[in-house]
């Protein structure tokens, strides 16, 4: 399924990727001024992985993603809401910020290596921008880093993707169920230390 994804969006890629690098360099070099363009980019990516992948593509083999892909146009929504409002923030980097952006990395890098690593051939690699959870993963990561009144309701539908991508996979025997697994187990751990951070438990640098 992949294999023909990629072949159909050809050479997009690029263009997703790099997507996902700018939003790394905006928030890593410009967190001031950065948030209404990394909420745009995030909201164009995860509405178009909704109607390209969930609901062009999956849905003509599990008829469950037919009521998978709203989520994802409700997630791109919100995000744009996010944009347009300003409701969304980033600061300068502060200690625990590793976490988020180790991450965006692995969307950006590392869940495109799996497929090859796995012998199944670059064809069917996972493309932050192309894929769902390479998007949904970064995504954790972005929200990681910001601040504001939307950030709680940006979460959950990232966070449940993750655990149903991860259960469909370990169903079906696929050993890159640990990658959502890790990802959000990632995130998890830095909230905890955002939390606890913001209540002075730990000294700040």
């Amino acid at each position: 399924m992949f294999e023909l994804h990629n072949a159909a969006l050809w050479p997009l890629h690029f263009v997703t990727f790099d997507a996902g690098l700018i939003i790394l360099l905006l928030i890593a070099w410009r967190p001031g001024s950065s948030a209404r363009w990394v909420a745009s980019i995030l909201a164009m990516l995860w509405i178009f992985v909704g109607w390209s992948f969930l609901w062009n593509r999956y849905t003509t083999i599990n008829w469950v993603a037919a009521y998978i892909a709203p989520a994802f146009f409700v997630e791109g929504t919100l995000l744009l809401i996010a944009a347009l409002s300003g409701a969304l923030a980033f600061e300068k980097r502060r200690p625990g910020d590793w976490i988020a952006y180790l991450i965006l990395g692995f969307a950006l890098l590392g869940q495109p290596l799996l497929a090859p690593l796995q012998g199944r051939g670059w064809a069917s690699s996972e493309v932050f921008g192309i894929a769902p959870d390479p998007t949904v993963i970064g995504t954790l990561g972005v929200l990681l880093l910001a601040r504001g009144r939307l950030v709680p309701w940006l979460l959950p539908i990232p966070v449940l993707w993750c655990l149903l991508s991860g259960l469909t996979l370990q169903t079906m025997g696929e050993p890159q169920a640990w990658a959502t697994y890790a990802g959000l187990a990632l995130a998890a751990l830095g909230w905890i230390w955002r939390i606890v951070r913001q209540r002075g438990s730990l000294p700040v640098a």
